[in-house]
């Protein structure tokens, strides 16, 4: 009788340890729920730490979707995400996704088959939801392990080769909550993102705050067009170095550009050394789009800034400039080049950029055929 006492017990202490140990493992995974799409992604959830969207759903975002280090979230062609249409302004603030330091996201949208990110809201508008956030490991000039704008996620390092996955063909809208007095969020924010990551053909509608931007890093981007934007729409700082090819810029409130070096040291190092290619600046027609800050804002040190193949429309006076000697510096060294003109033995005109072999991203004014994808 003993014996078999002690055999029982054995059994319920083993069936109640194994309880206790599936039960704390459901309570950590990832659940992936379609109505209610939120939550840390980590690299022990689905297969391998992959986390793969259903193309033939669409999914509401009703909180902050964080990718956590060694995790990969990987969203395919013609898969929808629209922000929570029940959400307040107050709860806009923590409806976004982000991707931490050492994750990857993965972003397959076609030409014929975006991915979209959009309001929930019946009557979308600018601020609905907060954006996409993308941390990586390269460098910055503000410093190793700074913390995003909003998020509150690590960012920056030594690896400029960092890859924090793809972002091919997204459509994504009504970003930009206010975060608080000072922080909004963006469409798209790449804080120290490596050249390893694949940026190309990203369409912005609708920012409350920047369509794109751009904390160091050295990621590259090609074909980007950005509409309506309420703050800049186009925005590169803190040592960003790389490449951004085929941009098309329409409805502009503050800057198209503002390029910077660093707030809090101008000449900050490394420098911002961006390289602006096929770029159309359309101010729009609207009385709210007033190019307030110019074509290009030359800010905050502004580094080293090239501009090749720059159209202008609606905007007579091509920059807004920082008069700090980090800034002057930079342009009388010929830092700061506009079409093959040094902007410090040029004047702040449309000079610039009124010429009639200057196409922009591929037809002036007019969207180019490559950004035809954005009107299907």
């Amino acid at each position: 009788m003993k014996k078999s006492i002690t055999a029982i017990l054995s059994v319920v202490i083993i069936a109640f340890t194994s309880c206790t140990n599936d039960d704390t493992t459901d309570s950590n995974a990832f659940v992936l729920k379609v109505d209610d799409l939120q939550g840390d992604i980590n690299s022990t959830d689905g297969a391998n730490g992959t986390i793969t969207l259903d193309a033939t759903k669409t999914y509401t975002l009703t909180g902050g979707l964080i990718v956590r280090s060694g995790a990969t979230l990987t969203i395919p062609a013609g898969t929808k995400i629209q922000s929570d249409p029940d959400a307040t302004a107050e709860e806009a603030k923590t409806i976004f996704i982000a991707v931490e330091r050492g994750a990857k996201i993965n972003i397959n949208g076609t030409a014929t088959s975006p991915v979209v990110m959009t309001s929930g809201k019946a009557t979308p508008t600018e601020g609905n939801w907060g954006g996409l956030i993308i941390c990586g490991d390269a460098k910055v000039n503000t410093g190793d392990n700074g913390t995003s704008e909003v998020g509150g996620l690590l960012y920056g390092g030594n690896n400029n080769a960092d890859n924090s996955g793809s972002i091919t063909y997204l459509k994504i809208s009504y970003t930009g909550s206010k975060f608080s007095d000072s922080k909004e969020y963006n469409g798209v924010s790449f804080f120290g993102v490596g050249s390893g990551t694949v940026v190309n053909n990203i369409y912005t509608f609708e920012s409350g705050d920047d369509a794109v931007e751009f904390f160091g890093g050295a990621v590259n981007a090609n074909n980007l067009v950005l509409i309506n934007s309420y703050d800049d729409s186009l925005d590169f700082a803190d040592g960003y170095v790389g490449t951004i090819t085929n941009v098309y810029i329409s409805g502009v409130s503050f800057a198209g550009v503002e390029g910077s070096n660093n707030g809090a040291n101008d000449i900050a190092t490394p420098m911002t050394n961006a390289k602006i290619t096929n770029i159309s600046i359309v101010k729009g027609t609207e009385a709210k789009f007033t190019a307030s800050e110019k074509a290009i804002n030359f800010k905050e040190g502004g580094g080293i800034e090239t501009y090749t193949n720059l159209f202008v429309s609606g905007i007579d006076v091509l920059a807004k400039l920082d008069t700090n000697t980090g800034a002057t510096a930079r342009i009388a060294a010929g830092e700061f080049k506009v079409n093959g003109m040094n902007f410090a033995t040029a004047n702040n005109t449309s000079a610039f950029y009124n010429t009639s072999t200057q196409t922009g991203a591929g037809l002036g004014a007019t969207l180019p055929v490559w950004a035809a994808w954005t009107k299907l």
